[in-house]
């Protein structure tokens, strides 16, 4: 069983590292996951072998994406946590944050880029080509931008299950 944990937590790791998170978070959330009871800071250092501050600053990110909880205990002053397992809230915590921030920092480079593109006016043909190159790379940012807030909003409008439901049967009828 050993094997098995210590598999999944650098797997976790590996896929945390993937999506542009640090492998630290990958293997901290991986631990939480497969605990069936709260853990501690301290536990997960033993059990990621990373410093205690690294595990409080990843576990505080993870916190803020809601992929985990904290929990207490009372009468202990330490602090525990809980995996979410809901894999689709964590989806949509993530789109949500990565949307407020990222989204406008791209649309905001590439708006400050284009000034800038139209303010000089040595190489007309240059400008030109870069004008056309920023502005398909604004359009796709704003396409997507619109896409995740469209997947945002449908959680208002189908319930989770009816949602699961009709990817489950899409994939069913793919394979089929």
């Amino acid at each position: 069983m050993e094997n098995a944990r210590q598999h999944f937590i650098q797997g976790m790791s590996q896929i945390s590292s993937f999506w542009g998170f640090p492998k630290a978070m990958g293997a901290i959330y991986g631990a939480i996951y497969l605990s069936p009871d709260p853990i501690s800071l301290d536990e997960l250092v033993e059990q990621v072998g990373v410093s205690k501050g690294a595990v409080s600053t990843n576990v505080r990110q993870l916190e803020r994406m809601n992929m985990v909880h904290r929990h207490l205990h009372i009468g202990d002053r330490k602090d525990y946590y809980l995996a979410e397992t809901d894999f689709w809230q964590i989806i949509r915590s993530i789109l949500r944050q990565r949307q407020e921030q990222e989204f406008d920092r791209a649309l905001g480079t590439v708006t400050e880029s284009l000034a800038l593109v139209d303010a000089d006016g040595e190489d007309p043909e240059r400008s030109e080509f870069y004008r056309q190159r920023m502005k398909a790379m604004q359009s796709f940012f704003r396409s997507f931008d619109g896409l995740v807030s469209a997947v945002l909003a449908l959680e208002g409008l189908m319930s989770l299950s009816t949602l699961r439901n009709a990817l489950e049967q899409s994939r069913s009828s793919k394979t089929k």
